[in-house]
């Protein structure tokens, strides 16, 4: 799947990717893939797997997305 981070919460090591059909996925730093949590950016395009978590959709593998 493809989106853009919606929002970094620093302080607790999660955020938000908006997916591209409009979903809000939570996500956590641990599931970056080539990503730096420090440097996350919102509006920064990523591309993500997704799985059903115990409150909602969670991203998992979340990688840079294509420019």
């Amino acid at each position: 799947m493809q989106g853009t981070i919606k929002r970094v919460i620093r302080d607790r090591g999660f955020g938000f990717i908006r997916s591209t059909d409009g979903q809000e996925v939570f996500f956590h730093r641990s599931s970056l893939q080539q990503l730096n949590f420090d440097g996350l950016k919102e509006g920064e395009a990523v591309e993500f797997e997704m799985e059903r978590g115990e409150k909602g959709p969670r991203a998992t593998n979340v990688r840079p997305g294509a420019k």
